[in-house]
């Protein structure tokens, strides 16, 4: 796949993707002859894990060093695993945060609902 068909199929940018592959997030892509770069599915398959890190929050310190570590074979098994593990809990934190102010959201909304009910009876009497 060309980068502007590996683009599409994300939803990344063309630059991104080249960022991701300079700064080692995802292995260096194969190129054609001409110098084009060919993602095959391995490669796509490390954009759709790094994108998907990235929409969680991961940081790209966090994923270079899992990068590396992935590199380095199973003897990081353990040391990737804590790293998933802290993140996930992160990511959970997060989760919670927002679903406390999605209560509080919709608490306000009802409250808005409420009284707008309230100034329509008002109108119609």
């Amino acid at each position: 796949m060309t980068i502007s068909e590996v683009s599409q199929k994300y939803g990344i940018s063309a630059d991104t993707l080249r960022y991701y592959e300079k700064a080692g997030l995802i292995p260096p892509v194969n190129r054609k002859e001409n110098g084009i770069r060919d993602y095959t599915e391995t490669d796509c398959g490390w954009v759709e894990f790094i994108k998907c890190m990235r929409e969680a929050g991961l940081s790209i310190e966090m994923l270079t060093q899992y990068i590396a570590l992935y590199a380095k074979g199973n003897r990081t098994l353990q040391k990737r695993k804590d790293l998933l593990i802290t993140e996930r809990d992160r990511l959970k934190a997060r989760i919670h945060k927002m679903q406390q102010t999605l209560k509080r959201l919709n608490y306000k909304i009802s409250v808005y609902e409420e009284r707008i009910v309230a100034c329509e009876k008002k109108l119609l009497k």
